[in-house]
């Protein structure tokens, strides 16, 4: 899949505590660990589950190092939806010091 045009980002630092954040990750990158009450749906499940994302604030897309989640991204900007990408994935996420957690309680990590 190519690379979208410039999409909007938003570096892990600025991301607000209460700001909606879709993941859009495979099932077992996000069961290994995420961000708190991250809305999780695989990229290519997006379209699909489009219904389910709210369409009155501004969703922070994220994968692991950005480059699926400015995909997502541009798509849902086409689509009228108000989103920005995380700027460096998870991998940013975590260098910045922000905390990930698992529905198990096991220690997060990124795979």
């Amino acid at each position: 899949m190519p690379q979208p045009p410039h999409v909007p980002s938003i570096d892990a630092d600025a991301v607000a505590e209460d700001s909606i954040v879709l993941d859009v990750r495979e099932p077992d990158e996000y069961a290994a660990g995420h961000i708190a009450a991250a809305l999780h749906i695989p990229m290519g499940a997006v379209p699909d589950r489009l219904p389910e994302l709210p369409d009155d604030v501004r969703l922070v897309v994220v994968c692991r190092s950005g480059g699926r989640s400015a995909r997502v991204t541009a798509y849902l900007r086409q689509e009228g939806i108000d989103a920005v990408n995380l700027e460096g994935g998870m991998k940013s996420w975590i260098a910045a010091g922000r905390p990930m957690v698992t529905e198990t309680g096991a220690a997060p990590a990124l795979i």
